[in-house]
């Protein structure tokens, strides 16, 4: 397989999977739910706790959301296609330390939580050809860091509210450039099978 013919596989799951805007979307809502839950007054233990419960609504979400707006989970015929699914898994490696972090220093539960959102998201940067995912991964991560080491426990909430709001940018950034990419996509279709 020539370098041409790799990246048409990777733009054409790009645009199938509408550079995985449904997962961004359905994150964005899970982090502002997980902003309220730290901004309410309850021990930071509790807080983890409901925030892991939380999290697991996120695989429904973007079912929904994929229906909405029309993105495909499965790109039959591409040998890339599982590897999204892969990249995805990575993250679970971390949830050893998020457990230890967990029942050792729950205030920091919730930015060591953001700190693997955020870093999961850089290997997408390669694979939908899209740089908005290195760019807000460096930025939800680091700023987590920031934020998480400057406030006080009743003020973690900020956290999950830029983590929020991080993935919302990042949803609006890689819809207005799908078309783009769908563009380039053609273009090498094109170019292959003449």
């Amino acid at each position: 397989m020539n370098h041409l013919e790799f990246h048409k596989l990777k733009l054409e799951l790009a645009v199938k999977s509408k550079k995985g805007a449904d997962f961004i979307l359905a994150a964005c809502l899970v982090w502002l739910i997980i902003a309220y839950i730290w901004f309410v007054g309850e021990e930071s233990y509790n807080k983890s706790v409901i925030t892991l419960i939380v999290a697991a609504l996120l695989l429904p979400l973007a079912l929904s959301f994929s229906k909405i707006l029309k993105t495909d989970w499965k790109v039959d015929k591409n040998p890339l296609q599982p590897l999204g699914l892969w990249l995805n898994f990575a993250q679970l490696f971390y949830f050893p330390f998020l457990i230890f972090v967990l029942l050792t220093l729950p205030d920091y539960f919730v930015m060591t939580y953001a700190i693997i959102t955020g870093a999961h998201l850089f290997p997408y940067a390669w694979f939908y050809d899209d740089n908005s995912y290195a760019i807000m991964a460096g930025i939800i991560s680091a700023s987590s860091l920031i934020i998480g080491l400057n406030v006080s426990g009743d003020a973690m909430f900020f956290i999950p509210l830029l983590t929020a709001t991080s993935l919302l940018i990042m949803f609006i950034i890689l819809w207005f450039s799908i078309s783009k990419t769908k563009e380039k996509w053609v273009s090498i279709v094109e170019a292959t099978t003449n």
